[in-house]
């Protein structure tokens, strides 16, 4: 008979076709669509729709429909606050639907919850043309199975679209304290040649403009390329650094440009170079001066022509990537010897800027000093307040060939092997100690390592206390008289310590 229900082998071939338009497709909106083509082929659908609440608003909205718009919402909303599901036989007998025994046809009106647990986020609501021997609890149970299939796809849909929302804050979370770690004035300096150094950095940091940065190993080199870069308008590409020291010859070039499948024995698939990870953003080439020829070719290509090719490859890339380089040689040697060439030197010194060694940046020791001591008493769970008198003359001393990084691995150090809340001078490496001599340990006798300790305590409570010998012997446990003595057989200077 032509006006009976489905037959449940039908019924279920179709739910089968509806699971799988809302497993496999990449988006919910398309799969829905397809869901009610199906339902509607099936059960002659005159007019249906999938309602769904918004994820912030909670309001609802009619997702996807078909037929005539109907005046069945004030049904909808009920049965979504109730959560259960509601058949009209006859919409022509029910005044919601119009005026009892209206002009018009007649319909079978079905409207079930889309159910996550207990909590209403929908419902698929159908009108079908009536029939006298429909069996209306079979019709509710289909359409419960079709709300929950529904309901699971919604639920993985708003799932990855809240993990997609964190992994998007978490990004610009991320974004927003590198570009606070990075930013030039957070670099530690207040004396006249770092002050010259953050002026060049504000003057290049918002152009395109290629940056080479010479100086010291350990001056802090890489930690002012970042600058550049997140105070740019680059700042929301990657930033890709390449130490190309330490990267054998043979590997520099693909690395750098990358290489096509089949290049050399074992490339098995083809793989991107730094320049295209870089691509919009900032490539940092650090010790420049250490790649050979035959890259420095193809990398003066690069800066001249934007292109490349990949290894083994023979279609250029355009590229998008501005580059900052770094070296602690001087270049002008290494072209005089022939191992670097002049017009790629040319080429990356468009704008340089000197970092001074920290040797002359004498009076920012007691300030990096000062930050790396905060750093690492946080790291190491130390209660560590503040760095003697005498242990900032030694490091004032000290000619520190490593530069920063040194002064950093020092005071590191000093928190490890400190046992109380002040570094002092026996805390640094016997290195700083005899700064002003040899530079080698000592074979110092009892005595005098017992009195460079006492000297060293006796300077750093006269500090703490303005110079005053009566409350620094308070300090020590020890007498006014006695104090005195030994201020006058160390000779030390107590003007120094008073304000």
């Amino acid at each position: 008979m032509s006006d009976r229900v489905s037959p449940p082998t039908k019924s279920f071939g179709v739910l089968v076709d509806i699971n799988q338009a809302l497993t496999t497709s990449g988006k919910l909106r398309p799969s829905l669509e397809r869901t009610l083509e199906l339902i509607q082929r099936a059960d002659n659908v005159v007019r249906g729709s999938i309602i769904v609440s918004d994820a912030t608003t909670g309001q609802l909205r009619t997702e996807v429909s078909c037929g005539q718009p109907g005046g069945t919402m004030a049904m909808v909303h009920s049965v979504v606050e109730s959560g259960r599901p509601m058949v009209v036989p006859h919409t022509s007998q029910e005044p919601l639907f119009g005026k009892p025994g209206r002009s018009g046809p007649d319909r079978s009106f079905f409207c079930v919850p889309i159910l996550i647990g207990r909590k209403s986020l929908g419902a698929v609501e159908m009108e079908l043309p009536p029939q006298k021997d429909r069996e209306y609890d079979v019709v509710v149970e289909r359409y419960r199975v079709v709300a929950s299939m529904i309901a699971q796809a919604l639920k993985v849909e708003r799932l990855v679209d809240s993990e997609r929302q964190r992994l998007r804050d978490e990004n610009l979370h991320l974004r927003e304290e590198l570009k606070e770690k990075y930013d030039f004035s957070h670099i530690i300096g207040s004396g006249g040649p770092m002050r010259q150094v953050f002026e060049q950095i504000s003057q290049v940091a918002r152009a395109n403009t290629t940056v080479l940065i010479r100086g010291e190993s350990g001056t802090g080199k890489e930690l002012i390329a970042h600058a550049i870069h997140y105070n740019s308008q680059r700042a929301r590409k990657p930033f890709v650094k390449v130490s190309c020291g330490a990267l054998p010859e043979t590997l520099i070039e693909s690395e750098l440009f990358g290489y096509e499948k089949g290049a050399f024995t074992g490339a098995d698939q083809r793989k991107k170079g730094r320049f295209e990870l870089a691509e919009g953003g900032t490539l940092f080439l650090d010790e420049i001066g250490e790649i050979n020829l035959a890259t420095q070719v193809k990398l003066l290509r690069v800066l001249q022509e934007r292109e490349y090719e990949r290894l083994g490859g023979n279609e250029p890339i355009k590229s998008n990537v501005r580059l900052i380089a770094a070296t602690n040689k001087p270049l002008e040697d290494a072209i005089a010897a022939g191992t670097f060439r002049a017009d790629l030197h040319y080429r990356l010194n468009v704008f340089t800027i000197f970092v001074p060694p920290l040797r002359e940046r004498k009076t920012d020791i007691t300030l990096i000093a000062e930050h790396f001591l905060e750093k690492y008493a946080n790291e190491h769970g130390k209660q560590i307040r503040r760095i003697s008198t005498p242990a900032i003359d030694m490091m004032m001393s000290y000619h520190w060939p490593g530069n920063v990084r040194e002064l950093e691995n020092t005071i590191e150090r000093a928190v490890l092997v400190c046992d109380g809340n002040v570094i002092h001078g026996h805390h640094l490496p016997p290195t700083l100690q005899t700064a002003e001599s040899t530079g080698t340990v000592p074979n110092l006798p009892l005595a005098e390592t017992v009195g460079a300790f006492e000297k060293d305590l006796i300077q750093d409570a006269l500090k703490t206390t303005r110079g005053n010998r009566a409350k620094a012997a308070q300090l020590l446990q020890s007498t006014e008289r006695i104090i005195r003595y030994k201020v006058q057989q160390y000779g030390i200077d107590v003007s120094r310590f008073k304000s």
